[in-house]
């Protein structure tokens, strides 16, 4: 991170290093372009200067050269003024001399003035060349740095419109496989994948897990899917409650994915899970829920919304992150096992002291009104035995009685009955 202070408001602020690169490339530019300007104008102006040098110097030259000659013409005129009186033939002899003379001394002049204006002419060139060729280079500088900004920018530009037309393309075949499904069929489109995606790992990655449709309703409502991992000890690694959510784009209402949290952390709550996660298209323009796995435990503890390409890595970071803690719960098992055993000894030992006083409380009742039946069944045969000696006596009294009957008893007072009996007695 870089911090850059405000030249107006002197408030200093932090960019990352994108940011700042892009401040300093425009910042980079904007002064090479002005110094490349302010040198070309430099260069322009002393190119002007030396010319206007060069001619201002040759000029001076120039009309010094014909002051001088004409300064000697008119020197010539007053000598041959002056001479004429003298001999026509010496004056035209010296005319020819000085002629001649002054004819060379002007050519030498020329020539000189030929020369320096040469010379001037190449330094001209020279320093107009070397002007040329470093203009050249700058704006072949400039136009190398435009290529290449120019080829970054279309590079970077025809890379985000890839990804933009490649994001349109799954955005509209999505919209295209949902509008020919109903809202239930999406739905279970959406479950059917994520089971058919844990599935192709379940060999592999997943051998000791659990991964189910939640199908106890007990409670009233019933989440998507449970997945259990163990170890190999039977120890819990991780369990999750899922819950998946989808609507078709031809459905007048929209649903949010807020609207499903508080039921999905009641079901995992009740289902014994220690994470819930919410596989959601639901808002499928939210830039928040297409960034990747949202966290909203601030919400709900330990809960998570994850769009569809995020099923197995949401379940694999979990399980990853329960790893680090497996040899704390492996031990917290132990130690509830052990607590459980002395609990389930002592509620054992409670058990059968209820159960072994309430058979003793029946037993005993059931002694008791044994004793009591008992007791009337002893009272009863009593009476029975009285009634029966009773019956005896009688018996024995009738007995003896029966024995005492004699015929003559009988017939005694009845003659009829004697004379019958008469009777059979001679018979017999």
């Amino acid at each position: 991170m870089h911090e850059i202070i405000c030249p107006h408001c002197s408030k200093a602020f932090k960019i990352d290093e994108t940011g700042y690169a892009d401040i300093l490339k425009q910042v980079r530019d904007s002064e090479f372009d002005q110094q490349l300007h302010d040198r070309l104008a430099l260069a322009e102006k002393e190119k002007n200067s030396a010319i206007e040098l060069a001619k201002a110097k040759l000029a001076n030259e120039l009309q010094q050269s014909a002051s001088a000659k004409d300064a000697a013409i008119q020197d010539l005129k007053a000598r041959l003024q002056a001479a004429e009186a003298l001999a026509k033939a010496e004056l035209t002899n010296e005319l020819q001399k000085t002629a001649a003379a002054k004819e060379a001394e002007i050519q030498s002049l020329k020539a000189q003035l030929e020369a320096k204006e040469t010379a001037q002419k190449l330094a001209i060139n020279e320093a107009l060349s070397a002007v040329e060729k470093e203009r050249d280079a700058l704006k072949g500088d400039l136009n190398r740095a435009e290529l290449e900004k120019q080829l970054a920018a279309n590079a970077l530009k025809e890379k985000y419109e890839t990804q933009i037309k490649d994001r349109d393309d799954a955005i509209e075949r999505l919209r295209d496989m949902k509008a020919r499904l109903s809202t239930k069929m999406v739905g279970e489109t959406l479950e059917q994948h994520c089971e058919t995606e844990f599935n192709r790992l379940r060999a592999t990655a997943f051998q000791k897990a659990y991964f189910e449709k939640d199908n106890d309703a007990k409670s009233g409502s019933k989440g998507d899917y449970i997945f259990r991992d163990l170890d190999d000890a039977g120890t819990e690694i991780v369990s999750i409650m899922f819950e998946m959510k989808n609507e078709n784009d031809a459905t007048a209402t929209k649903k949010k994915n807020e609207e499903f949290l508080k039921e999905l952390d009641k079901d995992r709550i009740e289902k014994g899970c220690e994470y819930a996660v919410l596989v959601s298209l639901l808002e499928p323009d939210s830039e928040l829920y297409n960034t990747g796995i949202v966290d909203v435990s601030h919400r709900y503890p330990k809960m998570y919304v994850v769009r569809p390409q995020f099923f197995i890595p949401i379940i694999t970071l979990l399980r990853n992150a329960a790893m680090n803690s497996l040899q704390y719960k492996s031990e917290l098992a132990l130690v509830k096992s052990q607590n459980i055993d002395i609990t389930n000894f002592e509620s054992n030992l409670e058990t059968f002291k209820s159960t072994f006083a309430r058979n003793y409380d029946l037993a005993s009742n059931h002694f008791k009104k044994a004793i009591e039946e008992i007791d009337k069944s002893i009272e009863h045969l009593q009476k029975t035995k009285s009634a029966l000696l009773g019956s005896e006596n009688n018996l024995r009294l009738a007995n003896e009685k029966a024995q005492d009957v004699t015929i003559k008893k009988l017939t005694r007072g009845n003659p009829t009955m004697a004379a019958k009996f008469a009777e059979l007695k001679l018979t017999w």
